[in-house]
């Protein structure tokens, strides 16, 4: 099913936007409307905006487009959840500040110490490193068989400007990351930092994300989920009010088709309270509920998944840590769940007969969606079974937890990189790839840098030859 779509860079939005897009969708007579597993708003497929400031100040994706891809953030998790201690709120506003171009890519920037937002769904993966304001870099460009890690640490401060770089240089269709270093390094001035070890994710379990909850001393965040992800304008529009008159500048849209309002005052937390209560709004579901991602709109993947989750409670099964998603066949690469229910197509030539359903169910290695390797446990199985084997799965879950930490590919040296000829300007950072000479200098390609002649200077800062050393012992 097609929809129309609003971008939310990062999932982060203002009351005064939130309610904008209420007026908007309550002058097109719709009732409610819906969150996307990537930090957008959703719309009927025949929803078109009214007054051109509002479509100027706002990125809307109808349905017979192909682009609109966005960038999604984990700032909804900072402060709240588990977080690497240098990366504030604040700070992922800046880094989103400086992307003034809607993206061509899909474009990820998180945090690895929260499990809320997926690391690696992106085209574009920036992922946070233990060296502050230095975060690694994972690229599967939409035409690659697998994800790529970048050669160095990017720098907070270069994030857009490297994207906006390696957007230019797809059209190229690069084939390997090596390449995009070489080209991105040949048109930027950036800060890079050597990856002195592999990034690592241990296994950290899903969070409780709704309900009223305490932060710090004089605050609280608030976390809200609609069962069948159709949220009422009429309600949005007075939480919106009540987030004015609260002072509260950010509201953040989570990949789970649920959102969460931070910075909530003490005082007015009673207010809060008696709101959600007048407006009979349940804040107390299941983590069994809410461990679950679904395709937007699409009905028979919710009556799944309410039958699925209604025995799983009848068996009193512990899914504690587990994440599901349900899904039609064939969408390898976009799935963020820890298991994994795809329904398959009806064969062309039964398509006149009514026939059950029939699913496959699969699970990520260990259990951690961030490998992005599945493995397929059943295949054409009736909807009745679904159960059974999912207690299964939940049993090996937590049979084989532990202490298992997953380091993602890492590039410590490869062997095609070893053979390459690359030296370094210790002074301004600039490159000399042998494979590509000094044409301002003119040096001819394949001119080995032990071969350039003794008075060779760097072709940015002039520095002399032996201030350059050998990059790839760095990296």
């Amino acid at each position: 099913m097609k929809n129309t779509r609003l971008i939310v860079k990062g999932g982060v939005i203002s009351p005064g936007e939130l309610r904008e897009i209420v007026n908007m969708s309550l002058e097109q007579g719709l009732k409610a409307i819906s969150f996307g597993s990537r930090q957008d708003i959703i719309f009927p497929e025949d929803f078109l905006p009214i007054g051109k400031e509002k479509t100027d100040k706002y990125f809307f994706v109808y349905p017979d487009e192909n682009s609109g891809n966005n960038i999604v953030s984990s700032y909804v998790s900072t402060d709240i959840f588990a977080n690497t201690p240098w990366l504030t709120g604040n700070k992922f506003l800046y880094i989103l500040e400086q992307f003034k171009e809607q993206p061509q890519l899909k474009v990820n920037i998180t945090d690895p110490k929260q499990q809320l937002v997926p690391l690696f769904t992106g085209h574009i993966n920036f992922v946070a490193s233990h060296h502050e304001d230095y975060w690694y870099l994972y690229i599967r460009l939409p035409n690659w068989d697998k994800m790529e890690v970048y050669p160095v640490l990017i720098y907070s401060w270069n994030i857009a400007e490297v994207y906006y770089a390696i957007e230019k240089i797809q059209i190229e269709e690069p084939d390997t990351v090596d390449m995009i270093f070489q080209l991105v390094n040949d048109s930027l001035d950036t800060n890079n930092r050597t990856i002195d070890k592999p990034l690592q994710l241990p296994f950290y379990p899903f969070p409780y994300y709704e309900g009223m909850n305490k932060l710090g001393i004089d605050q609280y965040w608030l976390g809200l989920y609609w069962r069948n992800n159709l949220y009422d304008l009429d309600f949005l529009k007075e939480m919106c009010d009540l987030c004015f008159d609260c002072k509260i500048g950010k509201i953040c849209i989570t990949p789970w088709k649920s959102f969460i309002v931070k910075g909530i005052p003490k005082d007015r937390k009673l207010d809060w309270e008696k709101f959600l209560g007048k407006k009979g709004i349940n804040v107390r579901h299941s983590l069994l509920e809410l461990n679950w991602h679904l395709p937007v709109a699409t009905e028979w993947a919710l009556n799944l998944k309410t039958f699925l989750v209604r025995t799983l409670d009848q068996f009193d099964v512990s899914t504690y840590g587990l994440t599901f998603g349900i899904s039609e066949y064939n969408r390898e690469g976009h799935y963020f769940t820890s298991i994994v229910v795809e329904k398959n197509e009806t064969p062309k030539a039964l398509e006149s007969i009514k026939i059950r359903d029939t699913f496959n169910v699969l699970y990520a290695k260990n259990f951690d969606p961030n490998t992005k390797d599945y493995i397929v446990l059943a295949q054409d199985v009736d909807k009745q079974e679904l159960p059974t084997i999912l207690i299964e799965l939940s049993k090996k879950y937590f049979n084989e937890l532990g202490n298992v930490v997953l380091e993602v590919n890492q590039p410590i040296v490869k062997k095609e990189l070893q053979e390459k000829d690359i030296h370094q300007c210790s002074e301004c950072l600039t490159l000399y790839n042998s494979e590509y000479g000094d044409a301002a200098q003119g040096i001819q390609k394949g001119v080995l840098f032990k071969d350039l002649p003794e008075d060779y200077c760097c072709s940015l800062c002039e520095s002399p030859k032996n201030n350059f050393i050998n990059f790839l012992e760095k990296v």
